[in-house]
């Protein structure tokens, strides 16, 4: 798939004709990640918009007593640090790829240039940075008022709903999570990710094997958790 046809299936872009989008695809610069390495750390200056062609890449915050909070996960055809972009501001999270990721860059001047032009696509980064927001702040609402069950449900569905896949057997959700790795995105501790996971699979509401997590009954899970 060439690099019009990739930014065409963006939701930032996928206004732009094609002569823009053929325009834009020649400034975009191609990277490789390894997996586990940081793409960009917080605090960093921030100088170019990531678009993700292939790989998984996680957006986190992390303390320095060690803790994190996993606030995303990005998948192909997600675009993400622009804020930094915008405001000038250093990078307000840190950025790793969950696995070997193939990513686009598309440097400051050149990003900006075209928001100043194309006022669809600054229309559709506001939506996207609306969507930020909105997920930045049901995280802040459910760690506030939700239990670890609830907390971790909801984080399920989400998953499901964003990177799910139909099977035969049910919802599978796609990126293959560790326990650890599902307590950071809940912001919750390991040992309470695997008592409701143990308990929901006793249950018959899903299966959690080698990481691999399949939602068998979506919609009880749903209701247990209201």
């Amino acid at each position: 798939m060439s690099y019009a046809q990739l930014l065409a299936e963006i939701p930032m872009f996928e206004s732009l004709g094609r002569e823009d989008l053929e325009n834009m695809s020649s400034l975009l610069q191609p990277r490789r990640f390894a997996r586990g390495e940081v793409i960009f750390h917080r605090g960093d200056v921030g100088t170019a918009l990531f678009i993700i062609r292939r790989g998984q890449v996680a957006i986190r915050l992390s303390s320095s007593e060690g803790r994190e909070i996993t606030l995303a996960l990005l998948d192909r055809g997600d675009a993400f640090g622009e804020l930094s972009l915008l405001d000038g501001e250093m990078r307000s999270t840190d950025a790793m790829a969950r696995e070997e990721a193939h990513l686009l860059t598309l440097q400051r001047d050149d990003f900006r240039r075209y928001l100043e032009t194309r006022p669809q696509v600054s229309l559709a980064l506001l939506a996207n940075m609306s969507r930020l927001v909105r997920r930045t702040t049901q995280l802040v609402y459910d760690s506030a008022f939700l239990d670890a069950r609830s907390r971790l449900v909801r984080v399920l569905l989400e998953l499901a709903k964003t990177q799910g896949k139909q099977a035969p057997e049910g919802l599978v959700i796609t990126p293959k999570l560790t326990q650890s790795e599902l307590a950071n995105l809940c912001g919750v501790t390991r040992e309470s990710v695997n008592k409701w996971l143990r308990y929901y699979v006793r249950e018959g509401m899903l299966s959690f094997e080698g990481g691999q997590i399949v939602l068998l009954q979506p919609e009880r899970l749903g209701q247990d958790a209201e």
